[in-house]
């Protein structure tokens, strides 16, 4: 990952999840169970250790942690696609998250912005992340943020 330097608050700080920080992936990936109330796809296999370094040393792969002391209270997981038709890359926010007692305290959006100067130094052009229809509070999120387009989202198996 690029950035290196923590981004704090009065109340949170940013950190990027580096191969020297892995242990700050499963707070990650807890925030993500509980708040995604999805434990089987974020807490029943997690990768190994050595999954988990090669991820962190890819040139595709980021997260970021909000963290009050030493507890993950947010975070977001995103990708890099890197694009054929110009020599630019786009980064998607996969997963982004907050803890019920700590949202509305503008940790989504410290995430984001931090998310941004990284984005600038690996030469992407746009930062874009979907939200579901009806999910009011990170659509007014994304909406302040950016502008909204109307897209249809397929899912295609890979099995027959």
């Amino acid at each position: 990952m690029t950035a290196t330097t923590d981004i704090q608050s009065a109340a949170f700080e940013i950190r990027p999840i580096t191969a020297n920080r892995i242990d700050l992936m499963d707070g990650l990936l807890d925030c993500f169970a509980v708040n995604f109330a999805d434990q089987a796809t974020y807490s029943a296999q997690r990768p190994s250790r050595a999954y988990t370094e090669s991820l962190l040393h890819s040139d595709t792969f980021m997260a970021l942690v909000a963290c009050v002391g030493q507890q993950v209270v947010g975070g977001l997981a995103a990708y890099e696609l890197k694009k054929f038709e110009q020599a630019r890359s786009e980064i998607y926010i996969y997963d982004l998250a907050v803890d019920a007692d700590w949202r509305r305290q503008g940790i989504a959006t410290a995430l984001i912005n931090a998310l941004k100067p990284i984005a600038q130094a690996r030469g992407a052009w746009v930062i874009y992340v979907q939200a579901d229809q009806g999910d009011e509070p990170p659509i007014a999120l994304y909406n302040r943020l950016g502008e909204q387009e109307a897209v249809l989202h397929f899912d295609i198996p890979v099995k027959p």
